[in-house]
């Protein structure tokens, strides 16, 4: 699987607009100071949040093309190998595999480490959304006059009326309209010689 591929479907997992199990609810009284939210919903619909996703996006995209320039000198390499294959003495044929071994394991070094880098970029983009919004959290969750809050995708039923999520979605907005980063850098991993 494509490094974007990959990350994008991690992305969408992780931070999908998730709604409440039983959208209408059950019914019945609301229960005073026992209010929902979801934080992935939140960080799905807020500005900054959106901002993230789309800047992950491009990191990840970027990081794919890096990985594509030595990816596919090596996949004609591999298709020259194969179509020549039956032409080939099997030392010659040996010989040849073991030439693209080592830039075959630099694609997959190069995969690895572009994979490492977005998700330690998404962890911390994700830290300092989660940070920015913590605060807001606490005044919504006073305002609303909660003694209790339960993550929303948890429910199974019931009166989702205190539903905290839309409120501290526009909160964020209104404190946190984006949010810029750039990809982190992690040192690259080098494999123990072996013994």
């Amino acid at each position: 699987m494509p490094l974007l591929a990959a990350l994008l479907l991690l992305a969408a997992a992780q931070s999908a607009p998730t709604a409440p199990t039983g959208q209408q609810g059950l019914g019945g009284p609301a229960v005073p100071g026992v209010c929902l939210l979801s934080r992935e919903a939140i960080f799905a619909n807020a500005k900054a949040g959106k901002a993230a996703t789309a800047r992950l996006q491009q990191l990840a995209e970027q990081a794919q093309a890096e990985v594509d320039v030595l990816r596919k000198p090596v996949e004609v390499e591999v298709q020259a190998l194969q179509a020549e294959g039956a032409k080939l003495s099997p030392e010659q044929r040996r010989a040849r595999e073991q030439a693209l071994a080592p830039k075959l394991k630099a694609v997959q070094d190069k995969t690895q480490h572009s994979i490492r880098e977005i998700d330690a970029t998404r962890a911390k983009a994700m830290a300092r959304l989660a940070a920015a919004l913590q605060p807001v959290i606490a005044k919504v969750y006073t305002a609303r006059n909660c003694g209790l809050l339960i993550d929303r995708n948890s429910v199974l039923g019931g009166n989702l009326s205190n539903d905290l999520t839309a409120a501290a979605v526009a909160a964020l907005d209104g404190t946190m309209e984006t949010i810029t980063f750039e990809r982190e850098v992690l040192p690259v991993q080098t494999a123990a010689p072996a013994r």
